[in-house]
């Protein structure tokens, strides 16, 4: 008898629950590309600029 090998459930790596494109404001027309609203691009430019190496 061989046994299974022990599946691991991965823990996801980033959470986008509160990326920019989470809040979508609206989708171009015919690429469907979301367009976020400008709070939340200003929220991500924020944490870029706070976040820098």
């Amino acid at each position: 008898m061989t046994k299974k090998p022990i599946k691991l459930k991965k823990l996801p790596i980033e959470n986008h629950k509160t990326a920019s494109w989470a809040n979508i404001q609206k989708l171009k027309d015919e690429s469907n590309v979301p367009i976020p609203s400008e709070n939340e691009v200003i929220n991500a430019k924020e944490w870029v600029e706070e976040n820098q190496k």
